[in-house]
């Protein structure tokens, strides 16, 4: 994946998260509002972050190194690591934002929603 595919990737992720908090904050009662802009501020700033983070560039030219396999495959692993790690942050922040949502869902709605998965 290139970085503007990563870029669409992160922002498709958090617009659809955003898109089922509001959803559920409209049709569900008792949701705690607050803790809900709270969790899409969240998604925000990590689709924000992620997007920011991506555009690092590898600072070394290839004069830093012996020859130009050996400049690659150093190019090549920054990028490798320098995604993973904005992919492991971005899905943590989600995460923690997801879970924030969830303590804003009144108790009757979680039971009544595992209830309904279950029998699925």
């Amino acid at each position: 994946m290139n970085k503007r595919d990563f870029k669409k990737y992160v922002e498709s992720v958090g617009d659809s998260a955003c898109a089922s908090m509001v959803d559920v904050v409209e049709t569900v009662e008792n949701v705690d509002r607050e803790k809900a802009a709270n969790a899409v501020e969240k998604v925000i700033s990590a689709v924000a972050a992620a997007k920011s983070n991506a555009d690092v560039t590898f600072d070394k030219g290839v004069k830093a190194f012996e020859n130009l396999k050996e400049y690659s495959k150093a190019k090549k692993d920054f990028y490798k690591q320098l995604f993973k790690k904005i992919y492991e942050d971005f899905y943590k922040d989600l995460d923690e934002a997801v879970k924030e949502f969830n303590a804003g869902v009144p108790e009757e709605v979680k039971k009544e929603n595992k209830e309904t998965t279950t029998k699925a």
